[in-house]
């Protein structure tokens, strides 16, 4: 019974917190749409917290319905007259058939008809939100929780590492590396981390003079405490102790914008990686692994929670913004190009790039889910099963 009460604890403590983060990034993200379809005159009919037969609802006085759906892993707003005008006539014409009630069709608030920069923004209006709500939660944390802060002075060089053979020293204050400019020790770490195996450029301060320094981050493969496996690159060097700064409001937003700018350069810098083959795909991950990963940072506390909410907020709007057709960022495309064509591209090449898309996204879910068993280590406890 003892272990039976552990066991469900230890599952409720991992659910619950997933289920806060995965909905609020879902409502923010869906909000967007949601307010920038209202914003040009869009009704929108159904405003939905995950998927499938819903859980609770309730229609607003705008005539929308709100609704929480049973399976909590995504979200939508359905938009009046987001199919085409041949779906309408089809939808009628069903209706007709069965001797139902004709659809309610409000004149001029149809997402069809809108120009195409009207829906370009309704569409990228999700994304957005996600990113200004992670700036908004940043900068939240600076004003409170403090920012930390380290001054980027080397303070300890490991012997045989990286940082020795380029000729770092202790006292050393890196300025630069490759050219971009280094304020905090954080940023040194964030750089050399997406690094390994290239080499870098260090302009650095010593005795007053400026230095120029070759370094070649070493590739390692580290786990984090939350048993994840990565790649880094590692200089081989040691800062100051990080201390947290309450920063007023105005310099607050500022930090949190600039963080959130860091954050995303860093996210797509890894995806390009990934791409060209530079990184391995073992860290993408999934719903199962940020469900373990929200439980494991919510038992630190709301700090590093909102933290971790900061942080997959910023990823979920670079992924919605991949031009993927059935994504926000495929829309984008599809929208692109109807602007330069002056016409939307023909409904077989839409479907074909749908069907595309769908295809691709479950491929991408598959190998998440894969490397999220993999993580969990559940692919060997099967294998030992079988073997």
């Amino acid at each position: 019974m003892e272990a039976l009460s552990g066991l469900f604890g230890g599952m409720l403590g991992t659910v619950v917190p997933f289920l806060v983060v995965l909905g609020v990034l879902i409502f923010v993200h869906e909000l967007g749409h949601y307010l920038a379809a209202r914003s040009v005159g869009v009704h929108v009919e159904v405003f939905s917290i995950g998927f499938g037969r819903a859980i609770a609802g309730w229609t607003g006085r705008s005539g929308t319905y709100w609704k929480i759906g049973w399976i909590p892993l995504g979200g939508f707003v359905k938009l009046h007259g987001q199919e085409s005008p041949e779906d309408r006539a089809q939808a009628e014409a069903e209706a007709r058939a069965r001797g139902e009630a004709l659809p309610v069709w409000r004149e001029g608030q149809s997402f069809a008809e809108k120009s195409v920069g009207a829906r370009a923004w309704v569409v990228a209006a999700g994304p957005l939100a996600n990113v200004l709500f992670a700036a908004v939660l940043l900068a939240g944390l600076y004003m409170t929780a403090g920012r930390p802060n380290t001054v980027p002075v080397v303070t300890a060089v490991q012997a045989n590492s990286a940082a020795e053979r380029a000729g770092l020293a202790p006292g050393d204050r890196i300025a630069a590396i490759d050219g971009r400019t280094i304020n905090r020790f954080e940023d040194v770490q964030s750089v050399v981390r997406l690094r390994p195996g290239q080499t870098l450029s260090l302009t650095v301060e010593r005795a007053g003079t400026r230095l120029t320094l070759a370094a070649t981050p070493e590739r390692r493969e580290v786990t984090d405490r939350f048993g994840n496996v990565q790649v880094i690159g590692l200089l081989g060097v040691s800062g100051g102790v990080a201390e947290y700064a309450r920063l007023d409001p105005a310099r607050a937003v500022l930090a949190g914008f600039a963080e959130t700018l860091h954050l995303t350069e860093q996210t797509l810098v890894a995806l390009w990686q990934m791409i060209t083959g530079r990184r391995g795909t073992e860290e993408i991950g999934g719903p199962l692994r940020i469900a373990q990963l929200s439980g494991q940072v919510a038992e630190g506390g709301i700090v590093p929670l909102i933290g971790l909410l900061a942080l997959l907020s910023i990823n979920l709007a670079l992924i919605n913004l991949l031009p993927i057709p059935i994504l926000d960022g495929g829309h984008l495309l599809f929208y692109a190009a109807e602007a330069i064509r002056g016409r939307p591209l023909p409904p077989r090449a839409q479907e074909y790039g749908f069907r595309a898309g769908l295809a691709l996204i479950l491929a991408l879910f598959v190998l998440a889910t894969w490397n999220d068993l993999t993580e969990l280590k559940v692919i060997d406890w099967v294998a030992g099963l079988v073997g």
